[in-house]
Formats: structure tokens, sequence, C-alpha cells
């Protein structure tokens, strides 16, 4: 029991539980509460960095002046209630300089204070890295400032960590939240109905988008697009995710197993296969590769071939990509369209491309 210590309770105890704690004790525990930030949330898509907490203006060139703010330093508690200069100290040589005003806890003192950590002048200085000690200081850096050779005009560079909206989750109906929800914020599907998928929602400046989807890819049937047989579901298999905000990877597989080809129909010259349900975007075209394994050499076209399959710009969203191939007649001429898929044929193809969720 005597190597067993807890707070805290409301009355010490023989098992190790504590009432009152040290300074050293609280700060250990309160800094689980959360990370060091200035205590505003970032919820707006805009901001005026002079109306934010713990905004910076240089005064008679050779102080800072910090205006007022509350912050979580170290496990401690912080406002300042008006503003505050800090003096930054000379630079007579040549080289430049950058200090940093930080947010200081210092347990010694038994406070938390502005203060300046002065860098090394070097030719190409480097910021001062914050001290982070448990039970001794602990600096939260709120701003760089370069103080330059000769006595130079300061300036001043933001690098205060904010406060964020806390990520949410919901059984379903994310993107109907995202519509009541505030800029900044992540929200997780968990699909608890199982009618989708999971999936991880980011609303921001640019609108709402699925930043990723969790747990398995997404099954699609691909369909080939311009081709006189476009062959059963069976033989057409798609899997697809979203991997970043307006990105998508997917695979699919053409198995053409009938005893004849898939080729160009009609007039058509190029054939085509459909994307997953999510359409390209169409500011500038985009390109993915395949390998086509023609095992019984059918349609005049090699054993094995590269595919390359172009996504078009223009319109409002492109759903398909058109297949090409390098020309086995005139290899200097480059890529051909792709004539068809032969019987037995295996078009394999999977890449990534940007979407148009945001209207690109």
């Amino acid at each position: 029991m005597g190597n067993e210590i807890s707070y805290p309770f409301s009355s010490d105890s023989a098992g190790g539980g504590q009432q009152m704690v040290s300074q050293a004790q609280w700060q250990m525990m309160s800094r689980m509460f959360g990370p060091d930030r200035i205590d505003t949330q970032l919820v707006s898509s805009s901001y005026d960095g002079s109306a934010l907490p713990f905004a910076a203006s240089v005064v008679n060139g050779t102080s800072v002046s910090v205006s007022p703010g509350r912050a979580l330093v170290g496990g401690f508690y912080y406002q300042l209630t008006a503003a505050q200069s800090v003096a930054i100290a000379a630079n007579t040589g040549t080289n430049p300089r950058v200090d940093l005003i930080v947010l200081r806890a210092d347990l010694a003192a038994g406070s938390v204070n502005l203060a300046v950590v002065q860098g090394q002048a070097a030719a190409s200085p480097v910021v001062p890295q914050p001290t982070r000690t448990l039970g001794g200081r602990w600096e939260l850096p709120l701003h760089q400032v370069t103080v330059p050779g000769n006595n130079g005009t300061l300036s001043v560079l933001s690098v205060g960590p904010f406060d964020m909206p806390s990520p949410v989750a919901v059984p379903w109906n994310a993107s109907q939240l995202a519509q009541v929800t505030p800029v900044g914020t992540y929200i997780y599907d968990l699909d608890s109905n199982t009618n989708d998928t999971q999936s991880e929602y980011f609303v921001g400046r640019d609108g709402v988008a699925v930043t990723r989807h969790l747990g398995k890819a997404r099954p699609y049937t691909p369909s080939l697009v311009n081709a006189t047989d476009p062959l059963p579901t069976s033989y057409r298999t798609g899997r697809w995710r979203i991997i970043a905000p307006g990105m998508v990877w997917f695979a699919v597989t053409i198995n053409n197993q009938n005893d004849g080809g898939a080729m160009l129909s009609g007039k058509n010259w190029i054939m085509g296969i459909t994307l997953p349900p999510v359409p390209a975007a169409t500011a500038t075209r985009q390109v993915l590769h395949g390998h086509i394994t023609n095992a019984r050499g059918g349609g005049n076209l090699p054993n094995y071939m590269s595919v390359t399959a172009l996504i078009e710009q223009g319109g409002t969203g492109q759903t398909t990509a058109y297949l090409y191939y390098p020309s086995p007649t005139t290899p200097a001429q480059g890529l051909d369209a792709l004539p068809g898929i032969p019987a037995g044929a295996i078009l394999t193809l999977s890449g990534v491309y940007q979407t148009n969720v945001y209207g690109d």
C-alpha cells in the first residue's frame, strides 16, 4: 500500500488516497485533461489576426505588446486581463536572431507569466525550443520574433496553438449533423444501421467532405462503356474507398470469361470503364494505370500489355475513365485507343483520383 498514491479524494485513506495535492501532483494530473492551448475554439472560416487572443504588435521598436487572452499551460490555467508588453533584447551584431514569446508556468514561482526565450544570433537563426519540464518550468509558445542584426525592425509571427471543436460520433446521419456543426469539427459516422459505411467527416472552410472511409473497402460494379458486350456482373468486380478529402482509391478487375470479346460497339472509337459512384474533378485531366493479361492472344493483341486510363476534364463531374494501350504495330506513335477486352482476357485497373466534392 505504501507504494501506491492516488488523488484527489475527499479525505486521506490507508490505501494511499490523498485529499490534498502538491503543485507538481496537480500538474501531472491536470495536463492529462487536455493539451496546452489557447482557450478559444477556431470555429470560423476566417479570422482577423489582430482580433484573436494574445495578438501581438511591435511597440516603440524594442518591445512586443500582447493582447488579453486565456490559455492552459502545463496543466495550469492562465488569464491575461489587459494588454501587456515584453521587452526584446537589442541585437547590435550583424546576424539576425529569433526569439520566442511564451507563457511560462514556473512551479518554483507558483505562477504563469509572459516571458521571452532569447535565441542565438546566426546567419540562419533557429527558433529556441520551449522548456517542458514537469515540476519545473513548462512553456507554451505564442509568437516568434525575428530580431534583425544592427537593431533592425522587429517582426512578429503568431505560433500559438488554439483549441478546436472536439470530434463527435453519431450512429448515422453524419451529413445532416454537419449542416449544424461548427467549422473545424470532425464527425464520425459509425453506420450503426449498416446501410452505408463507417466514415469520418470534416466540416471545413470549403464545405463538408468525407475525409476517409473506415473499415472495409466498398464494393461497386464497374461497367464497360461503348462495348458490344457489357459482360455479366459476375465478371466485373470493383472496390473503392475515400482516403482523404476529395480523394478516392479504387481497383477494378474485368474478367472476360466469355468465348467472345467485349469489343468496341458501332462507330465508337474508344472504350471506357465507369468510376466508383463519386465523380472525378473536372478542372484537369487525370491519368490512371492498369494491365491486361491476354493469355489466349485474342484480338490480335499481345499476351501482356499495360493500359493507361484517361479521365477527361470539363463538365460537372466525370464518371468514366477511357482506356488506351501501347500501339502494337507502331510503338513510336505512342498510345492507341483500346479496341476491347478479348475473350479470356483480364483487365486490372487501380489508382487514386481527385473527386468533385468541392466543385473542382
